[in-house]
């Protein structure tokens, strides 16, 4: 049953993207460049749909469906055209006498090139592959998902880019262009570098943020270890061994988390001051794999349960012990098991703020989230906060970037050849 025309459709979504895009880019323009860009919506939607309509009417068909990549281009700079012509047609009044374009013209075209060069492609993958003429159903719920999807892509990117664009650009201020205008996060590339990083080099030198790295790395690459010594053979002894309560055990190893560890902290504090415990990196480090452990043992049993039984059966015939089977047969199959794990416990020793934040009073061994919380004084510039956030944030992005690799090949080592 056809229950669309897609010409109609593609007006609709070239409009929907202009709007968006219009949007987005023009308060991107504002944070970095400082001056005012006042989005046209209305001409941004029209000559969005000016563009749709030129790409569906246009000849990037192949079998009677759109495959024209070449031709959204076409249709995303016909967009930008018409854009600039009913800009000017409008708002006449904002070139000037001599004829020449004030700066803030040059921001909204420079906005308006990048808005139909990502809208084009946009309309071309929400309309590639259909049904030139009118759309089925089908076609169109499919069109429907494309265009939900990156209208999330788009609102999430936006949620998580922003905050860290603000902290990265505050970090790179000084006290007073902060406080003659708090709202201005544009960088002013005249001066130097290295006056845009003093307070990255203040927290290294003035502060010692040196060793708050230094400290949560040691604690959170030894809760990686010991949790990984505990939490593989306890997994693998839960998924393929039989001992009595074996189901009530696997059924109940997260029931720590459903105590809250403002509850735990308490009772730990008062048990570690009297061992002598607190205020020592070595408390963290028995604190911090045992609230780990649980939940790695728990992921690690789901992966072990999904392994060929048949391997393991077949090293131990071949004559290896039950330690040997685990190190040369079942930890190779789990290296993407054991790789998203310890990043996953990485972050969460990296992070954590409560235990640190009540065992520690030392700022000797502050580890980064202790010491990013120390910042955050009336007689510490925000600068310098926001730069000690940025620090605490990127070498978890990093590492989670470079650990995807491995993740990768992880997947691919453990396969099993039939």
């Amino acid at each position: 049953m056809r229950v669309g025309n897609t010409f109609f459709i593609a007006l609709a979504i070239g409009a929907l993207w202009g709007l968006i895009y219009i949007v987005v880019f023009s308060v991107l323009a504002m944070l970095i460049s400082g001056d005012t860009v006042v989005p046209d919506v209305g001409i941004s939607m029209l000559s969005g749909a000016g563009g749709g309509a030129v790409y569906v009417l246009g000849p990037g068909r192949v079998g009677g469906r759109y495959r024209g990549g070449y031709w959204a281009a076409t249709s995303g700079a016909v967009a930008l055209i018409a854009y600039v012509v009913l800009y000017y047609w409008v708002r006449s009044g904002s070139i000037s006498d001599n004829g020449s374009v004030n700066t803030s013209d040059n921001l909204v075209f420079l906005t308006a090139l990048v808005t139909f060069a990502v809208a084009s492609l946009s309309w071309h993958l929400c309309l590639d592959g259909m049904d030139s003429g009118s759309q089925a159903r089908y076609q169109l719920e499919v069109i429907l998902i494309r265009v939900l999807k990156g209208i999330g892509f788009v609102f999430f990117s936006v949620v998580v880019a922003l905050p860290f664009y603000i902290m990265v650009m505050t970090s790179l201020k000084s006290q007073q262009s902060l406080l003659s205008n708090p709202l201005d996060l544009s960088i002013d590339f005249s001066k130097p570098l290295a006056e845009h990083l003093r307070s990255y080099k203040e927290l290294f030198t003035k502060y010692q943020f040196g060793y708050f790295l230094l400290n949560s790395a040691v604690v959170s690459v030894a809760t990686v270890i010991i949790t990984l010594l505990f939490a593989i053979p306890g997994a693998y002894a839960v998924s393929r061994l039989r001992f009595p309560g074996k189901n009530v055990l696997s059924k109940s190893i997260l029931l720590i988390y459903m105590v809250p560890a403002i509850v735990l902290v308490i009772p730990l504090y008062t048990v570690f001051s009297q061992l002598g415990l607190r205020n020592t990196l070595l408390g963290l480090i028995i604190v911090y794999p045992a609230t780990t452990i649980p939940v790695a043992v728990y992921m690690f049993q789901g992966y072990f349960r999904g392994l060929p039984y048949e391997l393991e059966e077949a090293g131990l015939m071949d004559g290896l012990s039950r330690i040997g089977t685990i190190l040369k047969i079942t930890l190779p199959l789990s290296l993407p098991a054991i790789a998203s794990v310890s990043l996953y416990i990485f972050m969460i020793a990296w992070n954590e703020f409560l235990f640190a934040f009540m065992f520690l009073d030392d700022p000797a061994i502050f580890t980064l989230s202790r010491g990013v919380q120390s910042l955050n004084s009336s007689e510490i510039p925000r600068q310098h906060l926001m730069a000690g956030a940025v620090i605490a944030t990127v070498p978890v992005l990093v590492l989670f970037l470079w650990f995807e690799k491995f993740l990768v090949a992880g997947l691919t080592a453990g396969s099993v050849k039939g």
